[in-house]
């Protein structure tokens, strides 16, 4: 509309037309209307569209806002569900048809990891938004190379790259994207919880038991390696064209400045150590799980039902511990899902059955991914201008329990003729991890009085 148009308009009708993008309502009668009307409804036509203009714009918001979690969802399906967590329920299977031995197995997983761990170096090392991003897509491709690699050989050689291989594309999902889509939130004035987004890691994890279980009848362990590759192929598009380029502006989209406010040494040093504790009691039942249940009295053939019951309770625990985390705090969540934790770990072997061992799996899936995602949640409120710094350092001593446990699991297995004894060595560490969490406690309470922050890095 001209200027000379709009000059013929009082000026509440003016403001209307500006409100909305385009004119107001009824424009071609606008004229009259407004003179003929009273004020009262001048001001509320005026009102009226600029509601209408907000809820437009918040309906549009909102609809990145899923755009950008779904991107997240399904590329941890892809780098988490598809790459890494496909081997768990394809174990028994390999083991069976192309002959991996336990102790080899175990070295597969602690190979991963180590994969995992290289990637949370190299996360924590960089700060520029682009070069993350760029990364996070390149990480999104290998993950699937990865996967096809896995099923066109039965070399343990070649087995061992494509899971080291895997392990970096994982670490690019979960902490490149995680980061990536954290700093989209705080920026578009989203609340900073990462709960819907790591749905995916549950999803991924009941998708791929139920995947195995339907395709053992008709496909063998290489076969099913390239059914997860194709699935994996079309998981990629989403979670590439759906995540918005990196704004690398220190500001966020209402103009707040962005300022990192970084937690004390101590605070730092006493939650790695509790982070590699719950690394340690994670790693053994999402690795062995299947097997550990296949070998249980009467549980013969049930292991990936128990690996779907973790999957199943592991879709919504982030949104549910987010939740928890508001009434609560997040230090008192982590120590309330510790403590559930141990008891999930500890039920299958020492209760025993069917239905204890499936509550237990529950239990598992419901707390351990939600710890994770407070953890993280927690690196991006302290870090939000660059939320992978933090991420990286703590997913690094998250992965040397990775590492580890595994390998010293699969040790146990050869030497005692099973994993059981995996599990006991999980809950133990697990508990002295409950313990860190409360000394942490003190210490945060000390630093919020002394007003302590670390300088930024």
């Amino acid at each position: 509309m001209s200027s000379a148009s709009m000059r013929r308009f009082p000026l509440c009708c003016k403001a209307a037309i500006i409100a909305v993008p385009g004119g107001c309502p009824g424009a071609v009668g606008c004229r009259s209307q407004f003179f003929n009307n009273s004020i009262a409804n001048k001001v509320r036509s005026v009102y009226r569209c600029a509601i209408n203009n907000i809820r437009k714009r918040s309906m549009s918001d909102q609809r990145e806002r899923i755009k950008v979690l779904s991107a997240g969802i399904f590329s941890l399906i892809l780098v988490l569900g598809v790459a890494r967590f496909s081997y768990t329920p394809l174990l028994p299977l390999m083991q069976q048809q192309a002959g991996l031995g336990v102790a080899e197995a175990g070295w597969l997983a602690a190979i991963n990891y180590a994969g995992y761990l290289s990637g949370a170096l190299i996360a924590s090392l960089i700060s520029d938004l682009v070069l993350k991003d760029r990364l996070y897509r390149i990480g999104m491709v290998v993950a699937i190379l990865s996967t096809a690699l896995m099923g066109m050989t039965s070399d343990f050689t070649v087995w061992a790259i494509s899971r080291y291989v895997a392990g970096l594309s994982s670490a690019a999902g979960i902490l490149l994207g995680t980061g990536l889509i954290l700093n989209w939130l705080i920026r578009h004035n989203h609340r900073s919880e990462l709960g819907i987004h790591f749905a995916g890691i549950g999803l991924g994890i009941a998708g791929c038991a139920a995947a195995v279980a339907l395709m053992s009848h008709w496909l063998d362990w290489q076969q099913q390696w390239f059914a997860f590759s194709a699935f994996g192929c079309l998981l990629l598009i989403p979670a590439l064209g759906w995540l918005p380029p990196p704004d690398t502006s220190g500001l966020t989209k209402s103009g707040q400045v962005m300022v990192d406010k970084p937690p004390s040494p101590l605070f730092m040093r006493l939650f790695m150590a509790a982070y590699f504790c719950a690394g340690v009691g994670y790693v053994v039942s999402a690795t062995f799980i299947v097997a550990i249940v296949e070998n249980l009295p009467g549980l013969d053939g049930q292991g990936n039902l128990v690996f779907f019951a973790i999957g199943i309770g592991a879709a919504p625990a982030c949104i549910n511990w987010d939740f928890i985390a508001r009434f609560i705090g997040d230090l008192n969540a982590l120590i309330a899902a510790a403590l559930l934790q141990i008891i999930g770990i500890l039920l299958p072997v020492m209760v025993g059955g069917l239905f204890v061992t499936i509550f237990g799996a529950l239990l598992f899936g419901g707390t351990f991914i939600g710890m994770v995602s407070l953890v993280l949640t927690m690196a991006g409120r302290y870090y939000p201008t660059r939320p992978a710094k933090m991420m990286g350092k703590m997913t690094l001593s998250y992965g040397v329990a990775q590492i580890l446990a595994p390998a010293i699991t699969g040790w146990l297995g050869t030497r005692f003729g099973s994993y059981n004894a995996g599990l006991y060595l999980a809950a133990g560490v697990m508990l002295l991890g409950t313990i860190l969490l409360l000394i942490l406690k003190v210490v945060d309470k000390r630093d919020a009085v002394a007003g302590v922050l670390a300088r930024p890095a």
